[in-house]
């Protein structure tokens, strides 16, 4: 079976977002808002449960006036911060600007980190001859955080979901991905961690391949198994 494309998720499959706990005490730095380490640790812990960071834990419950936007939340860039900024509002914090904080810190590059074999893989499959595009549901653009990790250069396309107002699983965002390589979905395999996600390349005949969201110590070299999906490590014609 010939691989002309290949199509990768973003969040938990070539990056992944830095800690709850760094990610609040960047926050408070941006704000400069000190509070006890105690106090630090347990709004932490409480913004976890809350799953209040995109990219982090699902919430161990969504709140009912959230439920309609939560499922809609990628569509586009008001609702993916309404969402995320109403989870956060769960957890009382010492100063109400700090929620905009949080959720503006998430989208900067310093709060995202490159799997360790993301750029090798990336680039081993552009001198094979296959394209790349990073297909992800998202409500804010992540071309910076590429950019600023050095492996923009590596990608092709990128299809994000807030920009064409449709969100994996559905088939419609994987054909624009497939399109915008010029490679027809049979001949593109899907790279991801969400089986429902992702898994709806399926539907149009993409491969499915997926990864384990796992902090990035813990998964050094998962994505090099993409590149045993070439017959013999041949390049795409």
């Amino acid at each position: 079976m010939t691989t002309k494309g290949a199509l990768f998720d973003f969040s938990g499959t070539l990056f992944r977002v830095e800690s709850t706990e760094s990610w609040l005490r960047a926050a408070l730095g941006r704000a400069r808002t000190a509070v006890p380490e105690g106090d630090l640790l347990r709004y932490a812990r409480d913004l976890e449960d809350a799953g209040a960071l995109p990219g982090g834990a699902s919430p161990l419950a969504v709140p009912s006036h959230l439920t309609e936007a939560w499922s809609v939340r990628d569509r586009s860039a008001e609702l993916h911060r309404a969402a995320y900024t109403g989870l956060a509002r769960q957890v009382p914090l010492p100063r109400p600007e700090l929620y905009d904080a949080l959720y503006d810190r998430h989208m900067e590059p310093a709060a995202w980190r490159p799997y360790p074999d993301t750029a090798e893989v990336l680039r081993e499959l552009r001198r094979r001859g296959i394209r790349i595009a990073v297909v992800s549901n998202i409500g804010w653009d992540l071309r910076p955080i590429f950019r600023a990790h050095g492996v923009d250069a590596l990608v092709d396309a990128y299809v994000l979901s807030f920009e064409h107002g449709v969100q994996k699983p559905d088939p419609r965002l994987f054909r624009t991905a497939c399109d915008a390589l010029s490679v027809a979905p049979h001949d593109a395999v899907m790279v991801g961690d969400d089986h429902r996600a992702d898994g709806g390349a399926a539907a149009l005949g993409c491969r499915v391949h997926l990864v384990d969201h796992l902090p990035v110590r813990q998964r050094p070299n998962a994505l090099r198994a993409v590149l045993d999906l070439l017959p013999d490590g041949a390049t795409a014609s």
